[in-house]
């Protein structure tokens, strides 16, 4: 009987980020033009702010790794020990939303700061916010078009 070879999966390409990013804008888009979001964020504490994006990280790297058992985080190319899919999966998930949030003018529309510094804290807050819904769309579509 002849053992045949576990095929490993295909290293990480240019078209991974471009599936994570159909995902990452396609969710991101209703959470950046929702008025909702930007009073959320006013309100929230800073602490608030870093709890959400620790969900973030938790999230992709549960979507990637935990709920994909054909992927090997530790079989994959890396940066500094991170894999680069996730690497990706992060700048893809917040940069989608900070580039919508930034090309639709919602920081001055949805927000009455009084000062440049609030309104960088209040963008930084909303983009955490958006991101847990972006991440979502990003590793799933990372996923699902996965070879």
């Amino acid at each position: 009987m002849k053992l045949r070879r576990a095929r490993r999966r295909p290293r990480f390409r240019l078209a991974d980020s471009a599936q994570q990013m159909v995902g990452g804008f396609l969710l991101a888009g209703p959470f950046v033009v929702t008025e909702e979001v930007w009073r959320l964020a006013e309100n929230m504490h800073p602490a608030q702010t870093l709890g959400t994006v620790v969900i973030v990280f938790a999230i992709g790297y549960a979507a990637l790794y935990k709920a994909d058992t054909t992927r090997d985080s530790e079989a994959e190319q890396e940066i500094a020990g991170v894999p680069i899919r996730f690497i990706s999966l992060m700048l893809v998930t917040f940069g989608s939303v900070t580039i919508l949030a930034l090309l639709f003018g919602a920081p001055k529309t949805f927000l009455d700061a009084e000062s440049t510094r609030d309104l960088v804290r209040t963008t930084l807050t909303a983009v955490s916010v958006g991101s847990v819904f972006s991440v979502v769309g990003a590793a799933t579509a990372d996923t699902v078009f996965a070879k």
